[in-house]
């Protein structure tokens, strides 16, 4: 018996989803279409011009002709549009079932809002922490969601144990490339996807013509991965995994494989909306009923870059492009949110995201400490190496045409940011160096390729590993073990290609550059400030008094708040700032001490081997 039967039930769920009580007049039409799973009004232009208005979804052809998509969420709001307009239903059966499905879904939602469910996982061969089984019951329910907790607590299980649970196969991951390998080994730790062409395997519509043996890993075909630019016959699998580099060049094809679900992997890749990548991840999201994104920093710049990422979650969740910035944000087409802890709130309450942060589910991980320190700067190189970029701006008002002007502003801009960074590099190695002295075990970050060559070669005798875009998947992956299983303490890893590292053994982050994105920062720190980390993580952001720096730190002053807001974090108050600098006065205190020592230790050995206790 469904909750709409239930008479004793029937206050407990909105008004908005009880069926009409009283009809004097109907005003068309409302059929299901099947071909394109959606509910088509056909009526006068009162009622179709109204739905069309209030719902961006809303779509149709010709005049008098409105769609809805049939999801759970759309067929409420049409159901509150039929309370004012009342139309004839001609399949009466499946709407019911289907308004049934949308109150159960709905009192669900909030039960789960107010208080978190937890749900066991299906074949699944790990255990899932308690706030990971709530995660999992919020993607059971919500088949189109954002799972955005904190990087370092395990999304990629509670997907996995997901898409175990829900055996929504066959299944297409989207990932960054440098995350293929770290799938395809994380895959058959947790879960064994069914064979294909077994009793339990629902090969939806996948066109089959050959099966190859080009990629056969520990699970036979139940893995796949997408390669090349060029598409080809795949063969039958379970899981497939592609890259987001190759969607477009596959835009043809994916939309067509009648996945059951996709997962999009730091899904902020697509937080650009005018691109072929993103058109084909809307083409996917549109042909598939499960879509989770998963992202620790779905945004990383302006709050408005959160539309394009939960436009593929659920298409026009958040309005079209123009409604969202003209209501959520400081004006027409702009991209900064007003208040991003309302809109968050929203995205909460509707099912459309969930975010968890170490504070709130991992007590027991170690505080994390930011800490800015000044550093010496060579301000002689620093002059050399921004002579270029004088000349540039002296150029500058010579220049008529404003693409021009704006190209050679982004390149003076990154040339200065370069300069900084190199005209710091020895002072940054020779703090980097009084840690690794001390005994500690650091992660060094940075962006600029001529400023790695400095660390390395300031560095050396401490053999750094180094993880800065231009390695093998191999190479990164000795990379990580090296530092695991230290081989070394240092290792230097580009900003931009923090994603997927698990470092935790580390304790100390280095910044010896800046990124314009807190996202970024914050991605980066969590490398080491993850499950499995056992001590407290001090964060040093070595920045100096001249050039870019103090340009890039005011500018982090309103994306931190985007971010912070949007996402429900908490910001950093006055009272964090002390405890912070307490902590890095107490920290560098011990690691002097340990050098006095270990220099004293060196002086009485003078006449044999130096020792170290370090």
């Amino acid at each position: 018996m469904s909750l709409l039967q239930e008479g004793g039930d029937s206050a407990n769920f909105p008004s908005y989803l009880k069926p009409p009580e009283y009809i004097d007049h109907v005003y068309g039409t409302l059929r299901y279409d099947g071909k394109t799973k959606s509910w088509v009004i056909r009526g006068e232009p009162c009622v179709v011009e109204l739905a069309k208005g209030l719902f961006p979804g809303c779509s149709g052809r010709g005049r008098g002709v409105a769609r809805f998509k049939a999801n759970k969420r759309t067929n409420g709001d049409l159901n509150w549009l039929m309370l004012r307009y009342p139309l004839e239903i001609k399949n009466k059966e499946l709407w019911e079932k289907a308004l049934s499905e949308a109150v159960s879904h709905v009192v669900r939602r909030e039960q789960i809002f107010r208080q978190p469910q937890r749900v066991e996982p299906l074949r699944f061969e790990g255990t899932l922490k308690n706030f990971q089984q709530e995660g999992l019951a919020f993607l059971v329910h919500n088949r189109r969601s954002l799972l955005a907790d904190d990087m370092g607590l395990g999304k990629t299980v509670q997907a996995l144990a997901y898409l175990s649970t829900t055996e929504s196969y066959p299944a297409l991951l989207v990932v960054p490339a440098h995350l293929v390998l770290n799938w395809q080994k994380e895959i058959p730790r947790f879960i064994t996807p069914p064979s294909p062409g077994g009793e339990d395997f629902d090969g939806g519509t996948v066109s089959i013509d050959e099966v190859t043996s080009e990629i056969r890993d520990g699970m036979g075909e139940a893995i796949h991965i997408i390669k090349g630019r060029k598409p080809y016959t795949l063969p039958e699998a379970s899981i497939y995994i592609i890259h987001y580099h190759l969607l477009a060049w596959w835009k043809e094809v994916l939309p067509e494989m009648g996945f059951r679900a996709v997962i999009f992997d730091e899904i902020q890749e697509l937080r650009h909306a005018n691109t072929q990548k993103y058109s084909t991840a809307s083409l996917l999201s549109d042909s598939c009923e499960n879509v989770i994104g998963l992202s620790g920093t779905p945004i990383y710049n302006k709050g408005g870059e959160i539309w394009s990422v939960m436009n593929i979650i659920e298409y026009h969740c958040l309005s079209d492009w123009e409604s969202f910035t003209r209501e959520w944000c400081a004006g027409y087409r702009s991209d900064v949110v007003q208040k991003p802890d309302v809109l968050g709130d929203y995205l909460r309450r509707e099912g459309l995201l969930l975010r968890r942060t170490k504070e709130q589910v991992l007590p027991e991980l170690p505080a994390k400490r930011r800490v800015i320190q000044a550093v010496n700067f060579d301000q002689r190189k620093y002059d050399d190496l921004i002579q270029s970029s004088i000349e540039k701006a002296l150029r500058m008002d010579s220049i008529v045409d404003n693409f021009e002007k704006g190209r050679l502003t982004r390149e003076i801009v990154e040339d200065t940011r370069q300069a900084v960074g190199i005209a710091k590099a020895k002072y940054v190695a020779t703090f980097v160096r009084m840690l690794l002295e001390a005994g500690e075990k650091v992660l060094l970050f940075a962006y600029h390729h001529a400023v790695f060559d400095i660390y390395e070669k300031e560095l050396k005798e401490f053999k750094p590993v180094r993880i800065s875009g231009r390695e093998t998947a191999k190479e990164k992956g000795e990379a990580e073990s090296g530092f695991m299983e230290d081989r070394t303490n240092l290792v230097m890893i580009s900003l931009r290609s923090a994603a997927g590292l698990n470092l935790q053994k580390a304790n100390v982050v280095v910044f010896g550059e800046l990124d314009w994105s807190p996202a970024i920062h914050s991605q980066a720190e969590d490398r080491a400030h993850r499950m499995g980390q056992k001590d407290s993580v001090l964060c040093y952001y070595l920045v100096s008094a001249t050039g870019t720096d103090e340009d890039i730190q005011e500018a982090l002053g309103l994306k931190v708040s985007q971010f912070v807001g949007l996402m429900g974090d908490k910001s950093e108050n006055q009272q964090d700032r002390m405890l912070s600098q307490i902590a890095a006065t107490e920290h560098m205190n011990r690691v002097v001490e340990r050098l006095r020592n270990a220099g004293g230790l060196r002086n009485q050995n003078a006449d044999g081997d130096t020792q170290s206790l370090l």
